[in-house]
């Protein structure tokens, strides 16, 4: 009894499982009324699920069938291509060897002429490479094909292609010495696959007619690559001037033309060499100070040299007349004398050299501002100079002295700012003098005047 009670047990909890997991598989709205109904529904899911694990064994063993079918045929393949690259290493083998006796017939066939044609094939490797990077080549390109065929070749070298050797080598001399105008594309430009005409001097240097702008020429094994670029950086000035004045010569003038007897080093150099901008730059902040110190005392110094001509002038002008006026100097210390014309000479003195002393800082205003200035430029200049020098001893502290460009920018900054500094000194100190040489005139002519105005009136008194 206690084992059949067990096996009840269990095959009730087998049943609540069953009715458990159809449950869960069964619609919301299916309902089991009875024992009976479970079973057949057990049953029916047990016989769906074995039908679907059947169908996708025999799938698989359909595609386990079928990647073994590839693979033997992959093997044999592989089998077939091995004997082939066995076959073909047989061949290669024995071709080695062909060629091998053929050298041997075509070194004994050469006889004496075997060092002549390896030297022709060597001269013309060599000069292939000085054509490649002729400027010529850029007008005539392809023009080394021939001289890279002996080179290369190992046949003995027809006398069609031994004579071109020397033609190139005519060709290449008469150029050196042709300006010659035809059109290339330019790499860096903005439209690279239009033509441009373009105007070379020999083989030295290459520039565009419109413009007169220089290009680089740099051979290149990539033929995508264009050999003419625009220079980083035009040389400007009695170098370009001379480009225009080629390209606007005529057939037979005689005109002084750019030449680069390095054939582009020397122009591409010139990239490195800074303009007065870059150069200013340089000087850092201090530079930058010596220049607004330059600037402000200049402006100051060209009004200041206005106002001084204009007040000499009005002063001249107020010599001729009689009648004084408030808008000048002297008309002002005339005035001043007529107020104490009825005195004294003893007052009257008095009275115009205060008028006098009055006037004189007015013509000095911003004098000493100027000279100022003028000194403290220089003084700029040396603390520019010793902060460069610092910067120059830390490079040289970290980084060693091996390597001047490490160097370059605080040696470069205290020269630059001692520059400065004396540029900016010399024409304030010019400026300085010439107002005060204005300011001293009009004030020895207050005097004469002054001193002249005493005299009359002494004399007027004294009858």
């Amino acid at each position: 009894m206690i084992k059949v009670s067990k096996k009840l047990k269990q095959l009730s909890a087998f049943f609540v499982g069953a009715a458990i997991m159809v449950g869960l598989a069964m619609p919301a709205n299916a309902q089991i009324n009875s024992i009976g109904e479970l079973l057949n529904k057990v049953r029916q899911d047990a016989q769906t699920t074995k039908a679907e694990n059947d169908k996708r064994e025999r799938e698989f063993r359909a595609r386990a069938n079928e990647q073994a079918s590839k693979l033997a045929s992959a093997r044999r393949e592989l089998r077939a291509l091995e004997a082939q690259v066995r076959k073909v290493e047989r061949q290669f083998d024995a071709n080695e060897l062909v060629i091998a006796r053929l050298d041997g017939e075509l070194n004994s066939a050469l006889g004496e002429f075997r060092d002549v044609f390896g030297l022709a094939r060597s001269k013309a490797g060599e000069f292939k490479a000085t054509l490649d990077a002729s400027l010529i080549s850029a007008e005539k390109p392809g023009r080394t094909e021939v001289l890279g065929k002996i080179a290369n070749s190992k046949a003995l070298p027809s006398s069609d292609e031994l004579n071109q050797i020397w033609q190139l080598m005519l060709d290449e001399i008469k150029a050196q010495r042709e300006v010659a105008s035809f059109e290339a594309n330019v790499g860096n430009s903005s439209n690279p696959g239009e033509l441009m005409q373009v105007t070379r001097v020999g083989a030295f240097d290459v520039f565009t007619n419109a413009g007169g702008e220089f290009l680089e020429y740099k051979n290149s094994k990539d033929p995508k690559v264009l050999p003419l670029t625009y220079l980083g950086k035009q040389p400007g000035g009695a170098i370009s001037k001379a480009a225009s004045d080629v390209l606007s010569a005529g057939a037979g003038d005689l005109v002084l033309g750019p030449v680069d007897p390095t054939r582009g080093s020397l122009l591409k150099a010139l990239e490195r060499v800074p303009d007065r901008k870059e150069r200013v730059d340089q000087g850092g902040p201090i530079g930058k100070i010596i220049l607004l110190v330059l600037a402000v005392g200049g402006i100051f110094g060209v009004l200041n040299i206005f106002r001084l001509f204009m007040i000499s002038s009005a002063v001249k002008s107020q010599k001729k007349k009689a009648k004084p006026s408030k808008s000048n100097p002297l008309g002002r210390v005339m005035m001043a004398y007529d107020s104490v014309k009825g005195k004294d000479e003893e007052v009257i003195e008095l009275k115009l050299d205060e008028a006098i002393l009055r006037e004189s800082p007015k013509l000095e205003v911003g004098l000493n501002l100027m000279k100022l200035g003028a000194a403290i430029a220089p003084l700029l200049g040396l603390l520019g100079t010793v902060t460069g020098m610092i910067k120059t001893f830390q490079a040289m502290m970290i980084y060693g002295a091996g390597d001047p460009q490490l160097m370059a920018g605080g040696i470069s900054e205290a020269l630059v700012t001692t520059m400065l500094g004396l540029i900016a000194a010399i024409p304030l100190l010019v400026l300085h003098s010439f107002c005060s040489s204005l300011a001293r005139g009009v004030q020895g002519t207050l005097e004469e005047q002054s001193a002249g105005i005493v005299a009359r009136h002494v004399e007027s008194r004294r009858g």
